[in-house]
């Protein structure tokens, strides 16, 4: 089964429960990319509908194609090939629907996430099971607005860590990487 990856900067809770645009950062851009290609996703799209942003992000991903960048770092240059910029989510599915031909399966995560989730092992297995393809989509800031979530197919079980006292924040760069490796770890077990 196919699968992509999205950071969503648009629409996206703030601390108030604001619907804003949060910025892009360069380490989310290249350590989402090296996770996207190590665990072989098709296309990492990075969500915002900022002008601004996307100059931003068309210079930072630019750079990695000069001749110069390119030979200080291929690997970084070979990760970043997979990344492409999109204005939202819509607009990223209809993309993966027109390459795919198939139906893309929206899968969304959070930390704060109650009841009403599901285990990624049944995820993936209804999703292979209707020949699907699984978009695994990230938010920034304080998490997915309520409507990506309430729209998505699935959500994911949220990553639990040990911490007594509750505290669970991870960078949205280390639950990708999280998630990648438990998708990875589904896939070796089939």
């Amino acid at each position: 089964m196919k699968k992509y990856i999205g950071l969503v900067h648009y629409p996206i809770v703030n601390k108030n429960k604001e619907i804003v645009a949060t910025s892009v950062t360069n380490l989310d851009i290249h350590d989402i990319a090296r996770s996207a290609r190590t665990f072989d996703f098709e296309k990492y799209f990075i969500i915002t509908p900022l002008l601004e942003q996307h100059k931003l992000l068309a210079r930072i991903l630019g750079h990695w194609e000069q001749d110069e960048a390119s030979a200080y770092n291929p690997d970084r240059q070979d990760a970043l090939t997979n990344a492409q910029v999109m204005s939202s989510i819509e607009e990223s599915i209809a993309y993966i629907e027109k390459k795919e031909s198939k139906k893309v399966y929206v899968v969304v995560t959070g930390a704060n996430f109650g009841n009403d989730c599901s285990d990624l092992a049944d995820i993936w297995q209804q999703i292979e099971k209707n020949d699907g393809i699984l978009y695994l989509l990230f938010g920034t800031g304080w998490g997915l607005a309520p409507e990506i979530v309430n729209n998505a197919h699935f959500k994911a079980n949220p990553i639990v860590g040990l911490a007594n006292d509750g505290y669970n924040h991870l960078s949205v760069r280390s639950a990708v990487a999280i998630y990648c490796d438990r998708l990875a770890r589904l896939i070796r077990k089939n």
